[in-house]
């Protein structure tokens, strides 16, 4: 509940930012009419109940994720072309502690099948869904409704710039991105986006980074500087 409303309380003080035109951003994906929910993942990582001092909205870049994952089971829902074509989706809604210990796998609460597909044209994985919430979400949330909830609001505050312009840019730089980011959405300070490319140069990840009561704070660290050359896969 208090969680709800922290969510809550923060879209309506950040809503009157965005232009009336962009409140609505549409989405072409059709999940599939029945699903069927994956075990709980093994933990990767000892149990941590720590106090949680902020939060990371992590984004995937999904077609540079698809583009390396090509024929994957796993990544059939996202990147087969069945339930449609993605550009940012959710990685996960990650609390924070301090720098390099998290809360982790607080709680075995296996996830409902029709929770998961609720949520699956914002992260089109079953099993990146369930493990997000075993993982991260039990220690922040009482149920996994009340987690992928809060996901959800914070991802759909987000707007996104021209990618595919972005990716036609010649000498594009993370600084490039982060403005463009900033332009979409005018309540992100810069200091608050974290960007992440793999070693070869191309987009991977965006981190939106939060303070307790879900404000964009700054991230303590900002991934690539923006003078560091940036290439984001286009898809098909």
């Amino acid at each position: 509940m208090i969680l709800r409303r922290l969510i809550a309380g923060t879209m309506l003080a950040l809503a009157p930012v965005l232009p009336a035109a962009a409140q609505a951003q549409a989405l072409q994906c059709h999940a599939p009419p029945q699903v069927e929910a994956p075990a709980l993942p093994a933990p990767d990582g000892p149990r941590r109940a720590l106090p949680i001092r902020g939060y990371t909205l992590a984004l995937s870049w999904s077609p540079e994720f698809c583009h390396a994952h090509q024929g994957g089971e796993q990544a059939s829902l996202q990147c087969g072309g069945k339930m449609g074509r993605f550009g940012f989706i959710l990685h996960g809604l990650w609390p924070e502690s301090e720098p390099g210990r998290w809360p982790q796998w607080c709680r075995d609460v296996p996830v409902a099948a029709e929770t998961l597909r609720n949520h699956l044209c914002m992260t089109p994985s079953l099993v990146l869904l369930t493990h997000e919430w075993a993982k991260h979400g039990s220690c922040m949330a009482r149920t996994p409704e009340g987690y992928f909830k809060a996901g959800a609001a914070l991802f759909g505050s987000l707007r996104f710039p021209d990618m595919a312009g972005l990716a036609r840019r010649p000498a594009l730089t993370a600084g490039d991105l982060r403005t463009a980011l900033r332009k979409a959405t005018p309540f992100l300070p810069a200091s608050a986006i974290q960007i992440q490319a793999n070693a070869r140069g191309w987009l991977e990840e965006v981190h939106i980074c939060y303070d307790k009561g879900f404000m964009p704070t700054a991230c303590a660290d900002r991934g690539a500087e923006d003078r560091a050359a940036l290439k984001i896969e286009r898809g098909s």
